[in-house]
């Protein structure tokens, strides 16, 4: 039994899977679960340390709010984690301790964990979330970006 639990936590950690029960809704990945070592925790990024670090021009963005929604609207600059994820190391600097940061929707979006812990399995060593996600940008006066049509 013992065995069978083990896989189950580590999906947990990041399938969002119930250990507890297999045919419960999914919920998002946990960032930090206490259940693995292989739960990397990621901090947070203010609103004001962010928007420095866009206009210094140092960071990357993960937007892990899928192609669509990307299309209509994102942070300055950022990446479609979606599209990108199969060659996301080929997007993101050489530099491993490079400020990587993910986002999703706002505050209750859990999608960020998913392109955060990307970014993490690839070696970077300063991956950050901005908990705040399009709808803190958007609260905060702050323009999206929106594809040309």
């Amino acid at each position: 039994m013992r065995t069978l639990l083990i896989p189950a936590i580590i999906l947990s950690c990041f399938a969002g899977l119930q250990a507890a029960d297999a045919n419960a809704p999914a919920e998002a990945p946990k960032a930090g679960c206490a259940a693995c070592a292989d739960c990397p925790e990621f901090k947070a990024i203010a609103l004001a340390d962010l928007k420095q670090a866009i206009a210094d021009k140092k960071v990357t963005l993960l937007d892990a709010n899928g192609s669509e929604s990307f299309a209509k609207g994102r942070l300055p600059g950022a990446i479609d984690f979606e599209a990108s994820k199969a060659d996301l190391a080929k997007v993101l600097p050489a530099d491993k301790g490079a400020l990587i940061v993910a986002y999703c929707g706002g505050p209750k979006c859990g999608a960020w964990k998913g392109a955060a812990a990307a970014a993490a399995k690839l070696g970077y060593t300063n991956v950050q979330h901005f908990a705040g996600g399009l709808s803190g940008w958007k609260e905060a006066g702050e323009q999206l970006t929106v594809a040309a049509k």
